[in-house]
């Protein structure tokens, strides 16, 4: 993945994360998806889960190439 790609992965990342905690079941994939389809940044399904988790699991930032890494 190319460092623009990557920064804007984190981008996404950081926007979802920031009000996961008070987001209904589902939300945060869909408002994932929706953000990397926005940047114009696709990842495959599994890339996507792994984000997922990382950030409905962790209350702190989520490094996304920490995570796809």
């Amino acid at each position: 993945m190319s460092n623009e790609n990557l920064e804007a992965v984190q981008a996404v990342v950081d926007r979802v994360s920031s009000y996961q905690e008070s987001a209904p079941e589902g939300t945060v994939e869909k408002e994932l998806r929706a953000g990397l389809d926005e940047a114009g940044v696709t990842l495959d399904d599994g890339d996507v889960a792994k984000l997922v988790d990382a950030i409905e699991a962790d209350a702190g930032a989520v490094d996304a190439g920490s995570v796809l890494g």
